[in-house]
C-alpha cells in the first residue's frame, strides 16, 4: 500500500524518529545472560539435591565424605590397656574373663528345627556375608529346642559362636562338646527371624 492510498490522516506516529529504530526492537543479549540460566540447573540444582537427600536420611552433607575414623579421636593401646589409678579395680572386684577372637575359618553347621523351608541356607547366606568360610546348612535332626541357640564345643570357640550368634540375632549361646563336636553348631527354632 502506498502512501498516498492510505485513508487516515497521518499523526504523531506517522512521522520517523531522525536516525532512530522505528517499531519494538531489542538490543542483543550478551553471551553471559544467555548461559547462567543452565550453569544454575546444571551445578547449583544437582548440589541442592544431593544436600537435600543426604539431610534426609540422617547425614551431614558437609561430612558426607570424612570417615568415621577420622573424626573419632585417637587412643594408644597402651592407653587403654592400662587404667589409670583413679579406674583401679578394687580387690573384691571380679577380673571379666576375655572372649577370643572369632575364627572365621572355623566349621559352622546351620540346622533348621523348624518346618519352615530354606530357613537354613538364608541363615548361610547372612553368615557368608558376615565373612565367614566353612559355613553349612541342613535339617535338625533331634528334637526342636523351645529356643534358636548356638552351641561351641570348647571355651576356644566361644567367640567364634559369638560372632554367629550376634550375625543371626541369636540371644543363646552355649558351650557343649556333645551337642556341637565338630565345630559351632546354630540350631534355628520357631523364634528365629530372618
Amino acid at each position: 500500500m502506498r502512501a498516498a492510498d492510505y485513508p487516515y490522516p497521518p499523526d504523531e506516529f506517522d512521522a520517523a524518529a531522525a536516525g532512530g529504530p522505528q517499531g519494538v526492537h531489542r538490543r542483543p543479549r550478551s553471551t553471559w545472560s544467555r548461559t547462567w540460566p543452565f550453569l544454575v540447573v546444571l551445578i547449583v540444582l544437582p548440589a541442592l539435591a544431593y544436600g537435600a537427600v543426604t539431610l534426609a536420611s540422617g547425614g551431614n552433607p558437609f561430612t558426607a565424605g570424612v570417615s568415621s575414623s577420622a573424626t573419632a579421636p585417637a587412643t594408644s593401646p597402651s592407653a587403654s590397656a592400662e587404667p589409670s589409678p583413679s579406674q583401679t579395680p578394687s580387690a573384691s572386684a571380679t577380673p571379666t574373663p576375655t572372649t577370643p577372637p572369632a575364627d572365621l575359618g572355623r566349621a559352622v553347621v546351620v540346622q533348621n528345627a523348624t518346618q519352615r523351608s530354606g530357613l537354613a541356607t538364608g541363615a548361610r547366606t547372612v553368615l557368608v556375608a558376615a565373612g565367614f568360610t566353612k559355613v553349612t546348612s541342613g535339617n535338625f535332626p533331634g528334637t526342636a529346642p523351645s529356643a534358636s541357640v548356638v552351641y561351641y564345643p570348647a571355651p576356644a570357640d566361644a567367640g567364634t559362636a559369638a560372632a554367629v550368634a550376634a550375625a543371626l540375632k541369636i540371644a543363646t549361646v552355649t558351650e557343649s562338646a556333645t551337642a556341637a563336636p565338630d565345630g559351632v553348631l546354630a540350631v534355628l527354632a520357631a523364634d528365629y527371624q530372618p
